[in-house]
């Protein structure tokens, strides 16, 4: 029963949706016109719609209310009424998961699904496979069969539709209408055999051999439904990723073969496809882009879309395979459809000149206010590759993005904005100044949190080394007036960097922070309050440490250190060094997709990868005494080939005095079963083994893990590197491959694996310092050394740098990994950790002539990680 809409709903437009304010249980109560004789198909199928519609929007039916409704609509199968019988079909759908007993329909079902009306015969057989389960889905079998192969497409589709959700509860009877699925294939009809087609690859699937002995068959004798063509690209694309795109393949050249198709949306598949492969030369994609460039002429506006679309992906890897089409995409930027206006814009962004970006920026400019903030983000990205590209345009570019700041936006808008503002400063030092400045009115009137946090932490960092920092401290300590709690204590932090790192200032900022010491928020005060208290010291050490630089130990690890701390007292002071590094360089936490309102919530603690060693390693007796584990290699190695039959792989466990090599074995032979297995670890130089942790049993892939325990050498520094020769042993038992018992006592073996390196790097955490300078001075000059080499086999900077940030597994800072352009000097900054817990710091000057000159120097507050960075670079 419908309520009665009042005037006011009239009047706004209230009644333009007849069910807005259904109510279920007067709906319930109508239900019961279904028993009445004769029945009134009008009626009954309004109630029916009613009952859907509120299913629709989520309102919620008991499981009796349901069953009652559903019960009572079982009468109305006794009329003949076309569309009474598709709505009933519609809501048997609807309500199989709710109501009970829906399995009494099944014989109607079945009677319409053999009957005469074709109408009523696919709709019967896809509601007869939604409430069918496993059980009973083997006494349809024959009926489902002979619907596959029906000669009427509507039923033939739903069948094979249907077979495909019955794939997931009953793959092994869907399995066996593999042959009526193959007749179905060579239908006539385009979307039988598309049908088909997908059914066929879903069984096979898991079968990498048989989907491409089906792709060489439909390859073969061709296909007449350009669906199925279009599902045979995505799957000979995706098994082609798996191949690393080999371009030799059969499989490529079927999908190159696409582009000649007289379907369109065939053509622009293969093009799509072909755009997408991973590791596609210029010359590879030139036949797809010149696919793509006749449909940005095309008359209809979807083939023009799709096509600078997928150009602009194109534009991000291979800008120069693009630029044939740059005519064609400018007589696009006036398209009458903004969002391929936009699109088309953007990809010139990457593909365009120098000397064109005055004109596009203006182009952009006469637009930006009738696109989505979808379409401005797009706009953004394509602005913010420009600026890598084009640096010395980033003056045009940041006027442009000022202009775009200060309009109108929502939050993903002006995030995009702020962080391409960001990325220039970054980039350009020259435009720094200017950039924080706009940055500083942008935060005036910033209504995002995260936001306004970003830019203030932004700002303690770049700003007190600008010419004159002073001007900034107005627009920080305006948000300690007028912000709420988070982005004044942001605020509190930025003033801190500033008062820390110039001293002249440093009397103005104590008289700020001193005021922020009376804040309303704890937050807000605890931070205020040791900031005063680190910067009245007024030692460089301890601005490096506790405001330049901060922690750089795990967060979750140093909660559960103190915690544990707490439980079992001790006299000696808790020690920092005792604590887990955090596992993954330290950068400014983005919490930009974190809601404003979250923020402040306490987030549930995770374990690490790390931890979860830890705590592994720590259950192994043997181990128990080795104290807080250091560091773990990021990836396992492959010490044998994926397809022998012994698998072996290698985790590297760092500890103070000692390495933990882990190996995960599995055995691939199901005839055999090892016992006590062992890796023997015979080393170059230097390291001893200690002990060995075997693998009791490995059965037919079930992995096992191995462990070897090695001292590591402390009086030679340059024994650090060393190479460990492996050796596999075992004892080998036969056994049945079917109920994997062992038939004799075995006999021992052994298997030669490849050798495992040891470099500088496993001895080394990566950490952050945002502030390098301050971080240099903090360490001292008392265990410097400094040395140079000659890279004689290194051609350029860029190789340089990325070979010594490669070896020397350390973090770089300050973005010094980033080379400029046409520059024939550059210094890489570098931060660790060395194992026991030091800071170690390097400095390395390169100098380009005909080869690469680097003068090392490096730091720390003990002796031996120096010595060991300056004789493994040796």
């Amino acid at each position: 029963m419908l309520k009665k809409f009042d005037k006011k709903d009239e009047e706004s437009g209230g009644g333009t949706n007849p069910f807005q304010n259904l109510e279920k249980s007067a709906v319930l109560q109508e239900a019961r016109l279904f028993n009445e004789t004769p029945i009134n198909p009008r009626k009954c199928a309004h109630i029916l719609t009613k009952i859907l519609y509120l299913i629709n929007q989520g309102e919620h039916m008991g499981a009796t209310e349901a069953t009652e409704a559903f019960f009572a609509m079982t009468k109305l199968f006794q009329s003949n009424d076309p569309t009474l019988r598709r709505m009933c079909y519609l809501t048997i759908k609807e309500m199989a998961s709710i109501s009970e007993d829906v399995i009494i329909v099944t014989s109607s079902l079945t009677k319409d699904m053999t009957g005469k009306e074709d109408s009523y015969r696919g709709p019967a057989v896809r509601a007869l496979c939604k409430i069918t389960d496993s059980t009973m889905l083997q006494a349809i079998e024959r009926y489902m069969k002979q619907a596959i192969v029906d000669k009427v497409p509507s039923v033939s589709s739903s069948a094979l539709v249907s077979s495909l959700h019955l794939l997931k509860t009953s793959f092994d009877v869907v399995k066996r209408w593999v042959n009526e699925a193959q007749e179905a294939a060579s239908s006539d009809n385009f979307m039988v055999q598309y049908h088909a087609l997908g059914l066929l690859y879903h069984i096979r699937k898991n079968d990498r051999l048989s989907v491409n002995k089906m792709l060489s068959k439909f390859m073969r004798h061709g296909l007449k439904s350009p669906f199925a063509y279009c599902m045979m690209i995505r799957v000979a694309s995706k098994l082609l990723d798996e191949e690393d795109g080999s371009r030799d393949s059969p499989l490529f050249d079927f999908i190159d073969s696409c582009l000649r198709n007289k379907h369109e949306m065939v053509v622009y598949e293969a093009a799509s496809a072909i755009v997408n492969l991973p590791s596609c030369t210029a010359k590879e994609l030139a036949p797809a882009v010149s696919v793509l460039q006749l449909f940005c002429s095309s008359p209809k506006a979807a083939l023009r879309y799709a096509a600078v679309r997928t150009l602009n992906k194109v534009a991000m890897k291979h800008p120069s395979a693009v630029t044939a089409c740059n005519l064609d995409l400018e007589n696009l930027v006036t398209d009458s459809n903004r969002s391929i206006a936009t699109l088309a814009i953007t990809t010139l962004l990457k593909t365009g000149s120098e000397s064109s970006i005055d004109r596009l920026m203006k182009q952009i400019s006469s637009f930006m206010s009738e696109i989505s903030d979808e379409f401005k983000v797009v706009v953004v990205q394509a602005i913010n590759a420009l600026c890598h590209k084009y640096p010395r345009k980033h003056a045009v570019m940041m006027n442009f993005l000022f202009t775009m700041l200060r309009e109108e936006g929502g939050f993903e808008y002006k995030r995009a904005i702020v962080d391409c503002i960001i990325s220039i400063i970054e980039e350009n030092p020259e435009s720094k100044e200017s950039g924080l400045s706009h940055l500083c009115e942008f935060i005036e009137d910033c209504e995002f949190t995260v936001l306004a946090t970003r830019i203030l932490h932004l700002l303690g960092q770049e700003g007190p080394r600008t010419a004159n920092p002073s001007k900034y401290i107005r627009f920080i300590y305006n948000r300690v007036i007028l912000e709420n709690e988070e982005v004044r204590a942001g605020a509190v932090s930025a003033l801190a960097k500033f008062g820390a790192q110039n001293e002249d200032m440093l009397p103005s900022i104590l008289v700020l922070l001193r005021r922020c010491v009376m804040d309303d928020d704890n937050e807000v005060r605890d931070r205020a309050t040791f900031y005063l208290s680190i910067l009245e010291h007024r030692q460089k050490a301890l601005n490096s440490t506790y405001i330049l630089n901060g922690l750089t130990v795990s967060v979750p690890g140093l909660e559960r250190a103190l915690h544990q701390y707490t439980l079992d007292p001790s006299e000696k002071p808790f020690d920092l060094k005792s604590v887990p590094l955090a596992t993954a360089p330290i950068t400014e936490q983005r919490t930009e997709n974190i809601p404003t309102a979250t923020v402040r919530q306490p987030e549930k603690v995770v374990s690490s990868r790390q931890e979860i060693f830890q705590e592994q390693l720590a259950a192994v007796p043997e181990f128990k005494d080795l104290g807080n584990l250091f560091k773990s290699s990021t990836e396992p190695v492959a010490l044998t080939e994926s397809e022998t039959e012994y698998v072996v792989r290698c985790t590297k466990h760092t500890f103070s005095n000692n390495m933990v090599f882990q190996f995960d074995c599995t055995n691939t032979l199901n005839d055999q079963i090892l016992e006590n297995v062992t890796v023997q670890m015979e080393p170059t130089e230097g390291y001893e083994v200690m002990c060995c942790v075997p693998a009791k049993t490995l059965s037919y892939n079930h992995p096992g893990i191995c462990y070897t325990l090695v001292s590591i050498p402390e009086e030679d520094p340059s024994a650090l590197s060393s190479t460990f020769s492996c050796m596999l042993k075992f004892t080998v038992k036969d056994c049945d491959p079917n109920t994997g018992e062992a038939d004799d006592e075995g006999y021992e073996d052994e298997y030669v694996l490849e050798d495992i390196e040891v470099t500088v790097g496993d001895h080394i955490q990566k950490v952050l310092k945002p502030n390098f300078g301050a971080a240099w001075d903090e360490v001292g000059d008392e265990f410097e050394k400094e040395e140079t080499f000659n890279l004689s086999t290194i051609k350029t900077l860029e190789e340089a740098v990325g070979n010594v940030i490669k070896f020397l597994g350390m973090q770089p800072c300050e973005r010094s990994d980033k080379v400029p352009e046409n520059k024939n000097a550059h210094t890489l900054y570098l931060a660790g950790v060395f194992r026991g817990g030091h800071d170690i710091l390097v400095r390395a000057k390169l100098v380009l002539t005909d080869t690469v000159t680097m003068q090392v120097t490096a730091r720390s507050k003990e002796e031996f990680p120096v010595d060991v960075i300056m004789a493994s670079v040796g």
